[in-house]
């Protein structure tokens, strides 16, 4: 039953959004920009959240999103993001 409402609904559609914040701690200040698959830009930020404290051992106050915008898959610059928006046929360069 569940799975007839999904199908009803349908697939939600995933966009790329690019999180341009920095990342400010006691020694350590850089700024970033991070291009990542979601479908709202709170998820973006939430997995930028999540990346920054994995890979930079920050805390979600040390980082600061200065900005979250929607880009078209022309503008992907991720090889990354790209290959998994745009497919094999696109794929890296």
């Amino acid at each position: 039953m569940a799975c007839d409402r999904v199908a009803e609904v349908g697939s939600p559609e995933i966009k790329v959004f690019r999180v341009v914040g920095e990342i400010i701690k006691p020694n350590y200040r850089t700024s970033f920009r991070k291009e990542v698959r979601g479908l709202k830009p709170e998820e973006a930020v939430e997995r930028v959240y999540m990346e920054m404290g994995s890979k930079h051992r920050a805390k979600r106050f040390q980082i600061k999103i200065v900005k979250v915008e929607e880009i078209t898959p022309e503008e992907i610059e991720s090889p990354t993001v790209r290959k998994l928006t745009l497919g094999e046929m696109e794929g890296v360069k």
